[in-house]
């Protein structure tokens, strides 16, 4: 493999006269540094961006590179060096799948309903009263539990969750009357 020597100070010779002859590498040799760069990443798309990185940072560096018949080199340096750096910053948290899951069905549709309705009917109530049901009955945390990580009396516990499931039971969304769905009662 050909060392890469590349000057500390470059020469100072203007972006037009280089262009051509990194224009000529790219051509002449991306499509061999494309597969080097699809054997790394095992994506195409990737691949490209892989490619792409390593053929700007060759470009800012074109004029200090001394030996140009190593510049295929330099270029296979800089894709292992960005991949490297892509591999370690990658979040392993998400997998591709082939299938994607089945699609709920009216009874799971009808559950999404619910979900939303609830989230709305919280989203109406006062913070303190969100926090007291968010707590009690979907933490399933105490009356005292409840106090201590609010940081109130149990008296205050019971207050405000009394007087928020007084709001959400008389909120139109979890009516079984189709007239009550809307909030003038008209369902015209």
């Amino acid at each position: 493999m050909n060392e890469v020597q590349v000057a500390d100070n470059p020469r100072p010779t203007s972006a037009r006269s280089s262009a051509p002859e990194f224009e000529e590498f790219v051509a002449a040799r991306s499509a061999a540094l494309w597969r080097s760069a699809y054997l790394l990443t095992g994506d195409r798309h990737r691949a490209e961006d892989l490619l792409q990185t390593a053929l700007v940072k060759v470009w800012k560096r074109w004029d200090a590179i001394r030996r140009r018949e190593a510049v295929e080199s330099y270029v296979r340096a800089a894709m292992v060096t960005t991949y490297t750096d892509w591999w370690r910053r990658r979040w392993n948290g998400e997998v591709p799948t082939a299938d994607l899951p089945d699609r709920a069905g009216p009874a799971e549709d009808a559950g999404v309903e619910v979900r939303r309705d609830v989230l709305t009917a919280l989203a109406r109530l006062p913070r303190g009263q969100r926090a007291v049901i968010v707590l009690r009955y979907f933490d399933d945390l105490t009356e005292t539990q409840t106090a201590a990580a609010l940081g109130c009396s149990v008296g205050t516990v019971k207050s405000q969750a009394s007087r928020a499931l007084a709001t959400l039971r008389g909120s139109p969304l979890f009516s079984t009357d189709p007239a009550s769905d809307h909030p003038t009662g008209d369902p015209t």
